[in-house]
């Protein structure tokens, strides 16, 4: 007898419907998986066996065909582990029940029929809706990831026999809904906040403009000046992310199993801080099996770089196109996948390995080639992608010493808000334009018009600077945070001078 379950897998950080078929044939007692099965899956054969004798089911003893279509793609992964044994227990007719098409089933099982969690729940669920079917049926630790998506029918469940029961009609519990819950905008208890961070008035300027307007921004300054702990604040002033945004991100957690049970939602913006021994593979995504990179898992977030000459220099040179074009496209022999990776790059370096070049208080030890030999690690290309450069110097000693509080990272986020809503206004027809930083040629030309003496300033700049074409668009675009921060519909001088400087380091 023939039977049919739907399940599904992922592709990317897209979810695809895998269409489980199962026949059971007179003939010698063999068990075949065919449709590009990874090891994972292979595997599974034992344990849907041992779980389905130990449940207290019969287990056919015939030859058994599991074919798994689309045909020509990899599966991989432990999901198919449920499908598997539902459709058995189907084709076997064990299990009678005429609701098996409108379901969607993946889960692990363990030898005693439990279900254990897996990866990329939310993609699939939304795989299923878009196929059309009534709703999925999941581990219980699942559970509430796959019901943020609306319009499906979420059911969780603890072991096999559960859903036997339920796909028989003898139970009938209720379907799971997830209370999404948003990010207020207020800080959480312990959570980094600007108002702990003496002095640098200039520094938190800056950074209040790199957030308003998604700007890439690079700290310079000796050891012990406040960058790291400048840019581990920088989440908290951004602005909260919007149900789409939080949508996108969750997904790319739930594909790498980081995602927290308890948690049905991403619904703070993330901040990444990988080593800097890490792979390229690990930066930008890769591997065998194509999985996001660190890049990826900051999306729509923070990507902090920490002592960033010290990174390999391929590793750095592979961020290039990412970041221009917010995305990352792995490619090989046989597919080519894209991961979202719309970042806020912040990176923090010393001027030199010993860290106190052109330092007042301290002696450089370095020679002129260790210098060079630091610095070269970071090329030219990827610095002209970084927006906002700034030196950060260290603190005097009355700033450390001073026992007033700064302003809290929830003012600074009230006007970045509102500085965000000006843009999100500004660009409703374009749809992948969500920031100034994304501007393209045609928009800069359209939003970034300037007088005759802003003009001739900004020529007498690019000269100075010797600024690319990519650098002069950089300006332009900073220039026009300064002036939504300041409600102002045209480019003044002031800010185009204030944009200048954040490129002259």
């Amino acid at each position: 007898m023939l039977a049919k379950i739907y399940s599904g897998s992922v592709l990317g950080v897209d979810g695809m419907m895998v269409e489980v078929e199962v026949d059971l044939a007179r003939g010698l007692p063999i068990f075949s998986i065919v449709g590009l099965p990874e090891g994972s899956v292979r595997e599974s054969k034992d344990r849907v066996k041992a779980a389905i004798n130990n449940c207290g089911y019969d287990f056919p003893n015939k030859r058994i065909t599991v074919n798994l279509a689309p045909a020509d793609v990899k599966k991989s992964g432990s999901g198919f582990d449920l499908p598997l044994a539902i459709g058995l227990l189907a084709a076997s007719e064990t299990l009678e029940s005429d609701i098996l098409d409108d379901y969607l089933f993946i889960g692990e099982l363990s030898l005693d029929g439990t279900l254990r969690s897996v990866p990329g729940i939310l993609p699939v669920t939304l795989a299923a809706r878009k196929k059309g079917l009534k709703g999925v049926i999941v581990p219980r630790a699942n559970q509430l990831e796959a019901a943020v998506v609306s319009e499906m029918e979420v059911y969780g469940f603890d072991d096999l026999p559960q859903i036997v029961e339920f796909l028989r009609g003898a139970a009938s519990p209720d379907p799971v809904k997830a209370e999404l819950a948003t990010d207020s905008g207020t800080q959480l208890i312990g959570e980094p906040d600007f108002s702990e961070v003496k002095g640098h008035e200039d520094i938190k300027r800056a950074l209040e403009i790199a957030a308003s307007g998604g700007h890439n921004v690079l700290m310079k300054g000796p050891p012990g000046s406040g960058k790291t702990m400048l840019a581990r604040r920088l989440p908290s002033i951004l602005p909260e992310l919007s149900f789409e945004e939080a949508l996108e991100t969750t997904k790319i957690y739930s594909i790498v199993g980081e995602l927290d049970p308890e948690v049905a939602l991403v619904t703070r913006r993330p901040f990444r801080a990988p080593h800097h021994t890490i792979s390229d593979a690990g930066l930008v995504g890769g591997g065998r099996n194509p999985r996001p990179g660190e890049i990826s898992l900051a999306h729509n977030g923070v990507l902090f770089l920490d002592e960033l000459p010290e990174f390999k220099k391929h590793v750095l040179e592979v961020m290039r196109q990412p970041l221009e074009d917010g995305s990352v496209t792995i490619a090989r022999a046989s597919q080519s996948l894209k991961f979202p990776a719309r970042v806020m790059l912040a990176a923090a370096l010393n001027p030199c390995p010993c860290g106190y070049l052109g330092d007042s208080r301290n002696e450089c030890n370095c020679s002129p080639t260790q210098i060079q030999r630091y610095q070269g690690t970071i090329s030219g290309p990827l610095l002209d992608r970084i927006d906002i450069h700034l030196e950060v110097a260290a603190l005097p000693f009355n700033e450390m010493n001073d026992n007033r509080q700064g302003e809290s990272s929830t003012a600074i986020r009230e006007r970045v808000n509102r500085t965000r809503k000006i843009q999100e206004q500004r660009y409703q027809s374009y749809p992948a334009i969500h920031s100034n930083s994304q501007m393209g040629p045609k928009q800069i030309e359209r939003h970034c018009q300037l007088d005759d003496s802003s003009t001739r300033l900004l020529e007498k700049s690019v000269e100075k600077l010797g600024l690319s074409a990519r650098g002069y668009h950089r300006i332009l675009k900073i220039a026009r945070t300064i002036a939504d921060m300041e409600d102002s519909r045209k480019l003044q001088m002031s800010h185009l001078a204030e944009a200048i400087q954040y490129r002259r380091v």
